[in-house]
């Protein structure tokens, strides 16, 4: 089958990678996707299960730390576009282990430019480079303000340090080779098939347990939540139609403390177990904040509005309720998640593929 497009999607099966999949492969059946994930432990293929056999779909297993890898995968699907989203992402990770973030978030970035470079050849028509980043590569606001595309970059952690480097990096073999970049810098997502590290699920699942709910510090640390389907809906218009070389930030409007948001998980999950209200507010438990701890983010999307007509749909509260109510009733995802299980599946589903 001849196809008019064909677009790499790295870290593919992670939450918001998978996301991104399913919307492109389902709204555009003239584009092979091809997703290229390591499938470590935030990565799960379980997750794109209704996707899995679609014509337009492909799933390599590779990883971007590997160069030789990623210049066969490009000599083999030839890819007009690719949008990144492999990374290590969490914060209290990159802590214990910042060797990881320098080697994926900045090397294996380094790799795919470098990758597409070659392929590309100079011939940059209908090709575009998009690295997904993050809104912590800005560092943290005060009580009032907004993170804009012309906020300094000012990272705190490993984790938003090594982001920070992987932009400069797009941006350089822009300014330097031409290549055909975006970026764009998202807030917190939160929905379903989030891996259980997270503040959501994790604390979805541990109110379901009767285990725990750990809170950072005086729990007054703020954070913009954007739904999980707004942002691959944002990074489907800005693929599109985004301007070469510039950036965009994606946000949801919807700015909660950490100890709000946690009662309103407690209130959303007490409810939809038929817990009597406010059961498990008993489970809150202060705990030794985390190191270098930013104290707010906040994402001003106007220019994504403004230039691309893209705006969210859904605030926290109805997200919420949509996304509890995933965790709850798919137990068996969750079981798999915590346990290990769902590791097993690459193996069970691709390994006696022909």
């Amino acid at each position: 089958m001849n196809f008019d497009k064909t677009i790499l999607v790295t870290g593919g099966a992670g939450f918001i990678g998978s996301h991104v999949i399913r919307l492109l492969v389902n709204k555009y059946p003239n584009y092979k996707i091809v997703n290229l994930d390591k499938l470590t432990y935030a990565g799960n293929l379980e997750n794109l299960t209704d996707v899995e056999n679609a014509d337009n779909y492909s799933f390599v297993k590779a990883c971007i730390t590997d160069a030789d890898q990623m210049d066969k995968v490009f000599d083999q699907y030839k890819p007009d576009g690719v949008i990144h989203l492999a990374a290590e992402s969490h914060v209290d990770r990159s802590i214990s282990d910042p060797m990881s973030f320098i080697k994926t978030n900045i090397v294996g970035t380094v790799n795919l430019l470098n990758a597409a470079r070659k392929s590309w050849d100079g011939n940059f028509d209908g090709k575009l480079f998009y690295h997904v980043s993050t809104d912590e590569v800005y560092g943290t606001l005060g009580e009032t303000g907004l993170f804009t595309e012309e906020t300094p970059y000012d990272p705190r952690s490993p984790y938003s340090s090594s982001k920070a480097s992987s932009d400069h990096l797009v941006r350089a073999y822009f300014h330097t080779y031409g290549l055909p970049v975006v970026i764009s810098n998202c807030s917190n997502n939160y929905g379903p098939n989030q891996f259980p590290e997270k503040l959501i699920p994790l604390f979805v699942n541990n109110i379901k347990n009767n285990k725990p709910l750990p809170v950072y510090g005086d729990g007054k640390y703020t954070r913009d939540w954007l739904w999980v389907m707004d942002h691959a809906t944002a990074i489907d218009v800005i693929y599109h139609k985004g301007k070469l070389g510039d950036t965009y930030n994606i946000g949801g409007e919807n700015e909660w403390t950490n100890m709000d948001l946690i009662h309103l998980m407690i209130e959303i999950t007490d409810k939809q177990l038929g817990r009597e209200p406010g059961t498990s507010k008993s489970l809150i438990t202060y705990v030794k904040d985390r190191a270098g701890h930013d104290r707010r983010y906040a994402i001003d999307s106007a220019k994504l509005m403004r230039e691309l007509g893209w705006k969210p749909t859904l605030q926290t509260q109805e997200g919420m309720e949509k996304t509890v109510a995933w965790y709850l009733e798919n137990e068996k995802w969750m079981e798999n998640v915590t346990s290990g299980n769902y590791q097993k599946y690459y193996e069970q589903q691709y390994t006696n593929r022909v």
